[in-house]
C-alpha cells in the first residue's frame, strides 16, 4: 500500500501534504456474540443434524418466524426476564423487539392462523441481553432448537410424555455424557405456595426466586423473597417443600402418603398429573433419566402444568447449567386472541451443548474434520504446461458426477508438499495421484492417507469405482 504522501504526489495543491489518517477500527464481535471456525461449524452442524433427525423421526414439521416481533407480542410473557429483551429503535412505524425465544412466536403463529393442532420443530437464533459467559455457553445471540405439540383433542399427559421422550432421545444421541431431567409441576408449586399462605399475586415473583435455587444458596434466595415482601415464616415453610427431590415414583408416593397436599386442589391435581406422566414415561422406557425435584420452577410466566429441565451430571468440570428445558403452556395462544390451544414443548440449548462438545474436542486425538471432502486430485508432475491441470479437472468432474466430494488445488503445477499439507489439514482420506507418465498410459495411483497404502496403475475410467469399493488392508 502507498503512503498518504505517495498518494498525494502529482495532485496539485495537495502535493506533499499528509492526508488525515483513518480512525482505527477495533475488530471484535459485539459482547455476547462470537464467530465459529470451520471445525466448530462442523461440530455444530452435526449437533443440529442429530436434533433435526430426531424431531423428524417423531413426525414433527417445521416452520419459520421473523427474527423480530412486535414489541407488544413479547410484552408480559417472560416475567422478570422481560428486562432481557432487545428493543429495536423506532423506525417511524411499528415498535419491534428481537425475539427472546421461539415459543411466543409459535403461539402467535397458531393464534394468527387459527391453527388447532400441530407437532412442530423450529431451529433459529434468539436474542437476550443476558450477562454472557463463554465457559457456561451463555451468549446474547444463540440458537434454540424447539419441539412443541399443540392441540386440545389429545389424551391428557400423552403429548407431554412424547415431548419428554423426544428430548431424552436427543440428549442420548448427542453422546455428551450423563444427564438427568428434573421434573415438577407448576400446579403443584402453586398449590405449595397456597399451602404456605403466599398471596396469589405473589405466586409468580416467588416462583421466579425459587427458580434461582440451582444458581444460588437457600440463604440468598430467602433473602430475595424477604426483599419482595414475603414473611420469613412463609419462606421457611416453602423451603420444607422445595428441598425435596428423588426418584419420580418414590418421591410421589412419599408426598401422597404424607398427605401434605390434601388441602389444596391445585397441588392434588399436579400430583395426579405427575402420577399419570410417570407411568407413561415408564412405558416409553425413559423414566430412569428423570428426577422429581420440587425446587424446579422455570421462571417464565407462561407455564401452567408440567415443567422440566435437563442438566449434565458428569461434564468434565465444565459448568453449563441447563442444556434443555420446557413445559406445558395452555393459555399462551389464547392471550393472542386465538382459541384455547393447549401446548407442551421444550427447547434444546445448542450453545451450552456446544460448549461441552467443544471442550471434548480439545481433548480428542481424532479431531473433527472441517469438511467432507473424500478425494484430493493430486498432481505429481513438474510440467509447466496446463495439460495435467486439465486432466485433474476432468477426473475431478468424474468424482463429483458420481456424488463423491472431491477437490483439487487451484494451481497449474502445485508443489507436492503443499498438496500433502492441504489434504492433512482437511483430513482428506484419498489422494488420486496423476503424473505425466501415468496420463500417457491412461492410469492414475490412489493413496489412502490413513495407512499410506498406495495402489498404482488404475485405469482412469475405473478410478471412481475403485475409491467407492476401497477396503484398507
Amino acid at each position: 500500500l502507498m503512503s498518504a504522501q505517495q498518494q498525494g504526489k502529482g495532485k496539485g495543491k495537495g502535493k506533499g501534504k499528509k492526508k488525515k489518517g483513518r480512525k482505527s477500527i477495533v475488530l471484535k464481535t459485539p459482547k455476547g456474540t462470537r464467530d465459529y471456525d470451520p471445525v466448530q461449524m462442523a461440530i455444530r452442524e452435526k449437533v443440529i443434524n442429530t436434533i433435526t433427525s430426531t424431531f423428524k423421526k417423531y413426525g414433527a414439521v417445521t416452520i419459520e418466524t421473523p427474527l423480530f416481533e412486535l414489541k407488544e407480542t413479547l410484552t408480559n410473557k417472560y416475567g422478570e426476564d422481560s428486562k432481557l429483551i432487545y428493543d429495536l429503535e423506532d423506525q417511524g412505524g411499528e415498535l419491534c423487539s428481537l425475539r427472546y425465544d421461539l415459543t411466543v412466536p409459535f403461539a402467535r403463529h397458531l393464534a394468527m392462523n387459527r391453527i388447532q393442532s400441530m407437532k412442530r420443530y423450529h431451529i433459529g437464533r434468539v436474542y437476550r441481553r443476558d450477562n454472557p459467559s463463554a465457559k457456561q455457553g451463555r451468549w446474547r445471540e444463540f440458537y434454540q432448537c424447539d419441539f412443541d405439540i399443540a392441540g386440545k383433542f389429545y389424551e391428557p399427559l400423552l403429548p407431554d410424555a412424547e415431548a419428554l421422550t423426544v428430548m431424552v432421545e436427543i440428549l442420548k444421541n448427542l453422546n455428551m455424557g450423563k444427564f438427568e431431567v428434573k421434573i415438577n409441576s407448576r400446579k403443584l408449586l402453586d398449590g405449595i405456595f397456597a399451602i404456605c399462605d403466599v398471596a396469589d399475586e405473589m405466586f409468580r415473583t416467588i416462583c421466579s426466586s425459587v427458580d434461582k435455587l440451582d444458581k444460588m444458596s437457600w440463604a440468598e434466595v430467602k433473602k430475595e423473597m424477604l426483599t419482595k415482601g414475603l414473611e420469613e415464616e412463609k419462606a421457611d415453610k416453602i423451603w420444607e417443600f422445595v428441598q425435596l427431590r428423588g426418584k419420580p415414583k418414590e418421591l410421589l408416593e412419599q408426598l401422597t402418603t404424607r398427605g401434605v397436599c390434601e388441602g389444596n386442589e391445585s397441588a392434588k391435581e399436579g400430583l395426579k398429573d405427575l402420577e399419570i406422566l410417570f407411568d407413561y414415561l415408564e412405558i416409553f422406557d425413559v423414566l430412569d433419566s428423570f428426577s422429581f425435584d420440587l425446587s424446579l420452577a422455570r421462571g417464565l410466566d407462561y407455564y401452567t402444568g408440567i415443567i422440566f429441565e435437563a442438566v449434565m451430571i458428569d461434564n468434565s468440570g465444565l459448568s453449563v447449567g441447563s442444556i434443555a428445558g420446557g413445559g406445558r403452556y395452555d393459555g399462551l395462544v389464547e392471550q393472542f386472541g386465538g382459541e384455547n390451544v393447549p401446548c407442551i414443548g421444550f427447547s434444546v440449548g445448542v450453545e451450552r451443548i456446544f460448549a461441552i462438545l467443544e471442550a471434548k474436542e480439545e481433548a480428542k486425538e481424532d479431531k473433527t474434520r472441517p469438511c467432507e471432502t473424500e478425494v484430493l486430485i493430486f498432481s505429481n508432475s513438474n510440467s509447466k504446461t496446463g495439460d495435467l491441470m486439465r486432466q485433474r479437472m476432468r477426473i475431478l468432474t468424474m468424482f463429483r458426477k458420481a456424488g463423491i466430494s472431491a477437490e483439487m488445488v487451484f494451481k497449474m503445477n502445485p508443489r507436492s508438499d503443499f498438496q500433502i499439507k492441504y489434504a492433512k489439514e482437511r483430513g482428506i482420506p484419498f489422494l488420486v495421484i496423476l503424473s505425466q507418465e501415468d496420463m500417457e498410459n491412461g492410469t492414475v495411483s490412489v493413496k489412502y492417507s490413513e495407512t499410506s497404502e498406495e495402489t498404482r496403475d488404475i485405469q482412469v475410467s475405473d478410478v471412481v469405482e475403485f475409491v467407492k469399493n476401497f477396503k484398507p488392508q
